[in-house]
């Protein structure tokens, strides 16, 4: 049954923790960068903090009933739209965009999409460039999964929420007994990389503002920069190889991350099938690309390989970095780059795209059934992991995939009525379904050309591919809300 007292009385969490994020950065610029927007992020901090004391005292008070699935859905689908909307506050302030496109860059930072409408980043304040790259590090791993390290305390079972949050068709596995410690531990793993990336950018020649700036948002796969040239401002292959590490690092599942940790040893991602195949296709669709660039004497070999890896990794795993003009890549090269951006990186990542999982299942189901064809009275059960696919699994990734593609359809068919020219249009949807970042044609430098209605368009389209289509949807069925 839906409680909607529940879930006002929720969303008070995630206003409070935008408020307070926009206050930490405004003490930042104040006290640290002295960049003369600190009034900026306190006009829309304080207001933002008043409300949700009042609510989280009265819950302390009432104490919350348990939390139906669809009281999850809800919760989680609004957290998205809320927080974006009171992220884009200080951007509209501090840039002075208008809502519309503020709206837009807050939730391409939450949602780890990277898209952007603004240029000039490199004369902009850092406090402000910051805030921007720290909003993708929070949507990274997800509002909601931090939320759910808190709803212990309001007496609330957190694992509907972390379900109806958490990417990829298999949402049953835990790393431990209690929900608030999966959560924990998921964090202390995230943590823990962006920690080693900070480093690992700074030893290769980043300062170190730039580092942890693009730490934040290389572990989350967003792709946002502080520099308009994005990864190529330091014009260096050694960080290109050391944002490829980490870029993988936050599309493979954080289970796997927590069972390395645990156990220490590296077959623990060999082991798992979805793994192992993402792992596989970002080395031969490199390859394939690098001896393309070569052979069209784009690049000589090392640094054909170089942008190979880089523009491939950055696709499949959703983040969206830059380096190479792509505009002057072979013909089809762009084609290629969006096919690669579907196919995904791995479930309980930071990743978006389809996810590695449900391309094994499909390419099974397909296979299966070219194989019946020929056997018709074979049985030939569907096995991922060694373990037999159950139908219902089946029917999600089907639906999923099933979604993907008509959404895709519908978004470009919206986005041409708006005035876009087709290829534009598309490449604009597939760079923010998959939460991808970077298109091609009239946004292959930023989102500017997009018109008001367009890019309303595009911040839904961000908000659905985010929560993977169905988790959205299932509140327009008229079902949902019947009590």
């Amino acid at each position: 049954m839906l409680n909607l007292a529940n879930t006002l009385l929720l969303l008070s969490v995630p206003v409070l923790w935008m408020g307070v994020v926009q206050l930490c950065f405004g003490l930042l610029s104040r006290w640290v960068f002295d960049d003369g927007v600190a009034l900026f992020f306190m006009e829309s901090a304080i207001p933002m903090m008043m409300l949700p004391l009042l609510l989280v005292a009265l819950a302390w008070k009432r104490r919350l009933n348990t939390v139906s699935y669809r009281d999850a859905l809800l919760f989680a689908t609004l957290t998205w739209i809320i927080t974006g909307i009171l992220g884009a506050l200080p951007i509209m302030l501090i840039v002075e965009v208008s809502f519309t496109d503020a709206v837009f860059e807050s939730i391409s930072a939450l949602t780890t999409t990277g898209a952007t409408i603004l240029v000039g980043l490199d004369t902009m304040p850092p406090s402000f460039l910051l805030y921007r790259q720290f909003l993708q590090w929070m949507g990274g791993l997800g509002v909601v999964i931090f939320v759910v390290a808190v709803l212990p305390m309001l007496n609330v079972g957190g694992m509907r929420l972390l379900r109806a949050e958490t990417p990829g068709p298999i949402k049953y596995d835990k790393l431990t007994p209690r929900i608030a410690n999966t959560s924990h531990y998921l964090w202390l793993v995230y943590l823990l990389i962006t920690l080693l990336c900070i480093l690992a950018y700074y030893w290769g020649g980043m300062t170190f503002y730039d580092a942890l700036a693009h730490s934040f948002t290389t572990v989350s796969t967003g792709g946002f920069s502080t520099h308009d040239s994005s990864m190529w401002f330091y014009e260096s292959h050694l960080l290109l190889g050391i944002s490829n590490i980490f870029m993988i690092l936050g599309a493979v599942s954080f289970v796997l991350h927590f069972g390395f940790l645990r156990t220490g040893r590296f077959k623990v991602y060999w082991h798992n099938e979805e793994a192992r195949v993402f792992m596989l296709m970002v080395v031969f669709l490199s390859l394939g690309l690098a001896v393309w660039l070569f052979a069209q004497g784009r690049y000589g070999m090392g640094e054909s390989v170089s942008f190979a890896f880089f523009h491939v990794v950055s696709f499949i795993t959703s983040t969206g970095f830059g380096a190479a003009d792509l505009s002057s890549w072979p013909p089809g090269t762009d084609l290629f780059l969006v096919t690669v951006a579907y196919l995904g990186g791995c479930a309980g990542s930071t990743a978006g795209g389809n996810k590695v999982i449900r391309d094994i299942v499909a390419f099974k189901i397909v296979y299966r059934q070219l194989k019946l064809l020929v056997h018709p009275r074979a049985v030939l059960p569907i096995h991922y992991n060694g373990e037999v696919v159950d139908d219902a699994v089946r029917n999600a990734v089907m639906a999923f995939l099933f979604f993907a593609a008509f959404n895709g359809v519908v978004f470009t068919l919206l986005l041409m009525m708006t005035g876009l020219d087709a290829w534009s249009a598309f490449t604009a949807v597939a760079a923010c379904i998959n939460v991808l970042g970077p298109g091609f044609g009239e946004v292959g430098s930023n989102f500017q050309p997009v018109s008001d209605t367009g890019t309303w368009i595009l911040s839904a389209a961000m908000i659905i591919g985010r929560l993977e289509y169905l988790t959205v949807f299932a509140l327009l069925l008229p079902a949902f809300w019947r009590y």
